[in-house]
């Protein structure tokens, strides 16, 4: 922890953040990937949804419909990931130690290099495609845009959640401290 005073916002979002009460839902290294795979596949379905109903003709409503169901398991599968990673990246720097402010710091410089190369192929995709049909796809730019910058914003937290470390089995905690390690 560093010096400086928490809040009381701080403290709450720390003890949300380390509540251990859920720890089953990302116990193993397996658990938490599966959490980390079902948020990702929830947020290209929440996605898909959402480009579907703007670039749909007459406008259905089904798609905002099943959006609206998915965002409960999407919020669930968030939850699990911040659990994992005690809330790396949604606390304050302040509350975080040294060892979460390098996770934190390691997860987002991950994220950064990943989403520019994510932002990169798409730019190159459009020049393509625009080159090739003789104009650039108008429709779909927009949706790839916001696409790219929902991922920007979620990468963060999914690879923090994929890299997610065990924590320490009780017996492991007193025999370090037993043999003062």
């Amino acid at each position: 922890m560093t010096t400086t005073r928490l809040t009381r916002y701080d403290r709450s979002m720390l003890r949300l953040m380390n509540d251990r009460r859920a720890a089953a839902w990302y116990a193993t290294a397996a658990r938490r990937r599966l959490a980390v795979a079902a948020h990702v596949t929830l947020t290209v379905a929440i996605g898909a949804l959402m480009t579907h109903f703007f670039l749909a003709e007459g406008e259905p409503l089904w798609p905002v419909a099943v959006t609206a169901v998915l965002l409960l398991p999407w919020m669930v599968a968030t939850g699990v990931i911040n659990g994992a990673t005690r809330g790396v990246l949604e606390l304050r720097e302040r509350a975080l130690d040294e060892r979460q402010s390098a996770e934190r710091s390691h997860a987002l410089a991950r994220a950064h290099r990943v989403t520019t190369l994510l932002l990169a192929a798409v730019v190159v995709t459009l020049l393509i495609t625009g080159g090739v049909a003789g104009d650039a796809p108008k429709a779909y730019a927009a949706p790839l845009l916001i696409a790219v910058l929902v991922v920007h914003w979620v990468m963060p937290l999914w690879m923090a959640g994929w890299r997610a470390q065990d924590e320490p089995a009780e017996d492991d905690v007193l025999e370090a401290e037993i043999l003062g390690r």
